[in-house]
């Protein structure tokens, strides 16, 4: 196995401000509370040991013992939960929606991540613990979003209705997406091994909730990850005044708005990623997660009948926290409630959206986590390896738009330079005279030279694109191997994580896959990799 390494600002795949985040660079240093490297973990623990109650840590572990119950847990995980009763223990979170059979493969990537920065952080800071963490988004409605996988290039949908919090969605259907993936992926060890545990997850428990605590467990239980469900009526008791001051005060409101007005000034370089609400919450009842809407001091479930006083819904909220469900804006606050939490990881639109919340954060008086980019990478199988040696390809040049890469090789590989940029040159050399010949004599001919400059400009291109359209068909099966081998690698023109299911990769490693991307995979290091079988 070969590993390389790209910054993440040549694969073209990672905005602007998401690598000025990287790079800690002024302009958005005030954003983010501490830069994530380990150094500064250090008083990141000081500053959340003194901050997170105990009081806290027994209701987290009161809850997660239930939320396990049934469960078949492995000893590393029993382990981290009885450790999260102590003071000196501390979390690192990652989130993600509960996709169809894990849904794309940074599901995998965002978790592996995760376990690897606890591992770091147990080195620098030996007199400390620190636990995995998966917050699993129940309370979404978005099934739209997760309710397929891809595989192989098809789209493998669970088609039903669907309404409220995804995680008490009841798993009907799934056997028709179980018998339509057991006849794809053949009969071999491997492909049992699949089968068995997506039978498992979807068939033998009753919810989404439960099918993908399962899933998440068995695929990394013995690396001692903790899932979290926060659709928990202990956990919410803790959000009450938070949630009080969001709803009744606007709190949050005002210090996003605040941010996003600062985010303005940046040049276009970011782009909001979530607008916040006057109230950022559901209400969650009976298969109904509908927002909570102010109007002249009375308060409305949206699209129902539902509509309470300001004292009827301080009561319910007291009576029934369970009821009141964080959407996008308040969900990393609650996260930060309940747990004794360091670091958050994400992708590069969670990174942003996190960014937006430093002030909310500060105004409610709760630590803001550091903020770290989960690992991005690209498994190339010891085939593809191959095919890439035998057309002297790299994988960086993969990372190209198509026609870029198409041309750039086949200049390459042509006898023939076809790149007229030097002939751009002369020209330009030959109209400067031009330019001062017209200025001495006339200068209205100046604007009758730079149409000219333009026009012969534009007859250079259009014979360099002939010319390369000739030797691309001259070229033709070389392009198509080309072709080929990066729509493997890149599907839809995409990041292989954004696409790919991992029982792809499974197929082929199987049991060995996580192991290898335990292996692999270096949080701190801040680059994309590219991991050569």
């Amino acid at each position: 196995m070969e590993i390389d390494c790209l910054p993440f600002y040549r694969t073209g795949y990672f905005s602007e401000f998401i690598c000025d985040y990287l790079a800690e660079e002024p302009q958005v240093r005030n954003f983010f509370n501490r830069f994530p490297n380990l150094k500064n973990f250090g008083a990141q623990i000081a500053e959340k040991a003194t901050s997170f109650p105990d009081a806290n840590r027994e209701v987290l572990y009161e809850a997660l013992q239930k939320q396990y119950k049934g469960f078949n847990v492995a000893k590393e995980t029993q382990t981290h939960l009885k450790k999260l009763k102590e003071p000196i223990t501390f979390t690192v979170v990652t989130g993600h929606q509960l996709n169809l059979f894990t849904g794309p493969l940074y599901f995998l990537y965002k978790i592996v991540s995760t376990i690897n920065l606890t591992k770091e952080l147990k080195k620098a800071h030996p007199k400390y613990n620190f636990v995995p963490i998966y917050w699993m988004a129940t309370e979404d409605h978005d099934f739209e979003e997760i309710n397929y996988f891809n595989f192989r290039g098809k789209k493998l949908k669970w088609n039903r209705t669907a309404s409220g919090a995804v995680g008490h969605l009841d798993t009907k259907g799934l056997d028709e997406i179980f018998e339509a993936f057991s006849n794809q992926i053949g009969n071999s060890t491997n492909a049992m091994a699949l089968k068995e545990l997506f039978k498992k997850a979807y068939l033998e428990h009753t919810n989404l909730a439960d099918a993908t605590r399962y899933l998440a467990n068995e695929l990394f239980g013995k690396e001692g990850l903790v899932i979290v469900d926060g659709d928990d009526r202990s956990l919410k008791s803790l959000l009450i005044p938070y949630a009080q001051k969001d709803i009744f005060d606007q709190l949050a409101y005002q210090k996003v708005s605040e941010t996003i007005v600062q985010f303005d000034a940046l040049d276009q370089k970011y782009g909001v990623q979530v607008n916040p609400r006057e109230i950022n919450y559901f209400y969650l009842k009976d298969g109904l997660r509908e927002r909570i809407v102010e109007q002249n001091g009375s308060y409305f479930i949206n699209d129902t009948d539902i509509r309470f006083t300001k004292e009827e819904l301080q009561k319910e909220l007291k009576a029934y926290p369970e009821r009141f469900s964080p959407n996008v804006i308040a969900r990393p606050l609650y996260q930060e409630i309940i747990l004794p939490n360091l670091c958050y990881i994400g992708g590069g639109g969670e990174i942003a959206y996190w960014l937006e919340l430093k002030t909310m954060f500060e105004a409610m008086q709760v630590p803001f986590p550091v903020l770290l980019l989960r690992n991005s990478a690209l498994v190339v199988t010891e085939k593809q390896t191959e095919k890439l040696a035998k057309m002297n390809l790299s994988v960086e040049d993969l990372f190209l738009k198509q026609s870029s890469f198409i041309n750039k090789k086949i200049r390459e590989i042509s006898n023939i330079d076809i790149d007229f940029t030097p002939q751009k040159q002369q020209l330009e050399e030959q109209f400067k005279a031009m330019y001062e010949l017209a200025e001495q004599t006339d200068a209205s001919f100046l604007g009758a030279v730079k149409a000219q400059e333009v026009k012969q400009k534009k007859g250079l291109d259009n014979l360099e694109k002939r010319l390369l359209q000739a030797q691309k068909r001259k070229l033709k099966d070389h392009v198509l191997r080309m072709t080929e081998i990066q729509n493997e690698l890149f599907p839809n023109k995409s990041l292989q994580e954004r696409n790919v299911n991992f029982s792809e990769l499974y197929l082929e490693l199987g049991e060995d896959l996580v192991p290898m991307l335990l292996d692999t995979l270096k949080p701190l290091q801040q680059e994309f990799t590219i991991v050569k079988m």
